[in-house]
C-alpha cells in the first residue's frame, strides 16, 4: 500500500489545472474557445488516489492494478497534443474511476447503488466475475475483478465509506465534471453565435488483456471485448455509424462519423483499414449520451447548414498508446507501473492532430 500513488489529503483540484489548451502563457480561454472546434474529455485519465480513500483499498492493492485500471495513457497523450494544437481545449478528470466514474450516470442514490455493487461482488466470491449493469459507478472490483475496496461489513462504517467518496469526489472529479459542461456550454454558445462546427470527443484506452494476481497484464479479453488495432469511435450507432435503434439516437451525424474514421486511417498510417473500427466493441457511454441529447435541443432543421454538433468517443488500444516496449514489460507479473516514453507520447499525439486536420479540411 505504501506504493500507491495518492493525492495529499484535503487536495482541491481548480478549473484552471485541469484544463488545456495551446499557448495558455498568452491566450485567454476565451480565445481559445474562439479559435477550437473540439473540446476533448478525459473522464478516466486520473490515477493519483486521494489519500483520504486509503483506509478502504484493498492491501493487496499495487500501484500497477492501481493505474491498470485508469485510462492513464491517454492523459499525457491529450496534454500533448492541446500543447501543439490551437482547435482543440481539453479537460482532463484528475480523480481515478476509482472514486466515481464520470462516464456513467450520476446515481441518485450513491449509497444504495454502492451497497448493490458490494452485494453482488460478496455473493460472486473474491475474484470471480460478477454482472454490475447499472450500479457500477463506483466499483468494488477492477475489470478482472480483483477486489480494489476493503468493504466494511458495519453499517456505519459503510456509511462512512460512502460519505468519504462522496465529499473526496467533489475535490476532483466534481470539478471535472463540472468544468466539462461548463466547457460545453461556452462552445456551444460561440458557435451559436459564429456557425460552424463543434465536436465534444471523449477519449479513452483499453487494454485488450486483463491482470492476474500476480500482477501480468496478459489475460486475452474475450474476443468480442477486444479492439481494434488503434481506435474504435462511437456514435451510439451500428458497425457503419447509422441508426441503431430509433429510441438511441447517433451522437455524431453517421456520414461524418464514416469521414472521421477514414481522416484516423489516414492520419494514424494504418495498413488496415479495420485498425479503426465504429462502434465496436463500445458504443459509447455517457459523455457522448448527455452531450448527443444538449446538441438535439439545439437542433435547427433551417440552420443546419450553418452548425454541426457532434459527440463522438473515441477508444483507443492501451497497447497502441503506450507502444511495444511498456507492453512488453506489462505483459511480466510485477507491481509497478511503467515508464511512457516522450517521444511515442509525442507521436501519438501528433497523429491526433493530423487526423483531425483531415477532417478539417474535407
Amino acid at each position: 500500500m505504501s506504493d500507491l500513488d495518492l493525492i495529499p489529503a484535503g487536495r482541491t483540484f481548480t478549473a484552471q489545472e485541469i484544463t488545456a489548451y495551446a499557448d495558455s502563457e498568452h491566450r485567454t480561454l476565451d480565445e481559445a474557445i474562439a479559435e477550437a472546434d473540439v473540446l476533448v474529455s478525459c473522464p478516466h485519465a486520473g490515477a493519483r488516489i486521494p489519500e483520504e480513500l486509503v483506509p478502504f483499498l484493498s492491501p493487496a492493492l499495487t500501484r500497477r492494478l492501481q493505474y491498470d485500471f485508469t485510462d492513464v495513457a491517454t492523459a499525457a497523450i491529450v496534454r500533448e497534443w492541446a500543447r501543439n494544437d490551437r482547435r482543440i481545449v481539453a479537460v482532463i478528470n484528475p480523480h481515478p474511476r476509482l472514486v466515481r466514474d464520470p462516464n456513467r450516470a450520476r446515481p441518485v442514490d450513491i449509497a444504495g447503488d454502492l451497497t448493490a455493487a458490494i452485494e453482488r461482488t460478496r455473493a460472486a466470491g473474491p475474484w470471480q466475475r460478477v454482472d454490475l449493469s447499472g450500479v457500477d459507478a463506483i466499483r468494488p472490483v477492477t475489470f478482472s475483478f480483483f477486489p480494489i475496496l476493503e468493504v466494511p461489513t458495519d453499517d456505519a462504517e459503510l456509511d462512512r465509506l460512502v460519505r468519504t467518496f462522496v465529499e473526496v469526489g467533489e475535490r476532483g472529479l466534481g470539478v471535472y465534471e463540472r468544468t466539462r459542461d461548463e466547457l460545453t456550454e461556452r462552445f456551444v454558445a460561440e458557435k451559436l453565435r459564429t456557425g460552424g462546427r463543434f465536436t465534444r470527443l471523449s477519449f479513452h484506452d483499453t487494454m485488450n488483456t486483463t491482470t492476474t494476481r500476480e500482477g501480468a497484464v496478459d489475460v486475452l479479453r474475450a474476443p468480442e471485448d477486444r479492439l481494434p488495432a488503434v481506435v474504435a469511435l462511437s456514435n451510439r450507432g451500428d458497425a457503419r455509424g447509422d441508426q441503431r435503434d430509433p429510441a438511441d439516437p447517433p451522437t455524431m451525424d453517421p456520414e461524418r462519423l464514416r469521414a472521421l474514421a477514414d481522416v484516423h486511417r489516414a492520419g494514424f498510417r494504418v495498413e488496415q483499414p479495420d485498425a479503426v473500427a465504429l462502434n465496436t466493441p463500445y458504443l459509447g457511454s455517457q459523455e457522448i449520451r448527455a452531450a448527443g441529447a444538449r446538441f438535439r435541443e439545439l437542433a435547427d432543421p433551417a440552420a443546419e447548414a450553418a452548425l454541426e454538433l457532434d459527440a463522438v468517443q473515441a477508444e483507443f488500444l492501451r497497447e497502441y498508446l503506450l507502444g511495444a516496449d511498456a507492453v512488453d514489460e506489462l505483459h511480466r507479473p510485477g507491481t509497478d507501473w511503467i515508464h511512457e516514453d516522450p517521444t511515442h507520447v509525442r507521436e501519438v499525439a501528433t497523429a491526433c492532430r493530423r487526423a483531425w486536420d483531415l477532417y478539417r479540411a474535407l
